[in-house]
């Protein structure tokens, strides 16, 4: 875990949770995430998975050369392919099956509940609300984590302003009240630092754990 930034004042800030890979910790699930949809798109495109698993990391690298390094989402991959959000957001509903690989994690609610009773919680997150929700129940926190902003509330895959404002606006709180938390430098905490906001790389669920201790009013 490392902390990049935190609010001057912890009171009445809020905590903006990416999803996957931050509030799990599944490694076969998460290739999933990435696999099924290359596999769908290999098949429109008339490749084996192979041919276009090996195309799209050469896209990442040619993507990260021109763009200082940095990291560019599978949503936004597929955008530069052709598929539209609305198609993006049917195949994850479709292919995602959160229900199969995870189950109730006692130690997230409980650090959860902790965190509930001193900040507004929210997630931010490039799967459907739909696939956020069933991934909340399994994990047993939905009833926790109710504001969601997904990939079909914005119609716009992360990094992307609107995201974090929307989430703010669902907490009631300045943007610069707020803290972003996930596990992709690139994808889930550069861009609300430019925003003001305090931002925290964690590197799975077990960080997340420790949060309460951590961001202590």
């Amino acid at each position: 875990m490392k902390v990049f930034s935190l609010p001057d004042c912890l009171t009445d800030s809020a905590l903006l949770f990416d999803m996957d890979c931050t509030l799990y910790t599944h490694d076969e699930y998460a290739r999933t995430q990435i696999d099924l949809p290359i596999e769908r798109l290999a098949r429109l495109q008339g490749k084996s998975f192979e041919q276009m698993n090996a195309e799209i990391a050469e896209f990442r690298k040619n993507w990260a050369d021109s763009h200082s390094g940095k990291s560019i989402s599978l949503g936004n991959i597929l955008l530069a392919y052709g598929i539209s959000i609305e198609e993006i957001i049917r195949w994850r509903e479709e292919l995602y099956r959160p229900e199969k690989y995870l189950c109730e994690d006692k130690k997230l609610r409980s650090a959860l509940e902790k965190l509930k009773d001193r900040f507004s919680l929210a997630v931010v997150t490039n799967n459907p609300v739909s696939v956020a929700v069933r991934t909340f129940s399994v994990l047993g926190v939905h009833d926790i984590l109710q504001k969601i902003v997904g990939l079909d509330t914005i119609g716009l895959s992360k990094p992307d302003k609107a995201h974090y404002y929307k989430a703010a606006e669902l907490c009631g709180v300045l943007t610069r009240q707020c803290i972003s938390i996930g596990d992709r430098f690139d994808i889930d905490i550069a861009l609300p630092l430019e925003l003001g906001m305090g931002g925290i790389l964690v590197d799975g669920v077990e960080d997340v754990y420790k949060l309460p201790e951590l961001l202590t009013v």
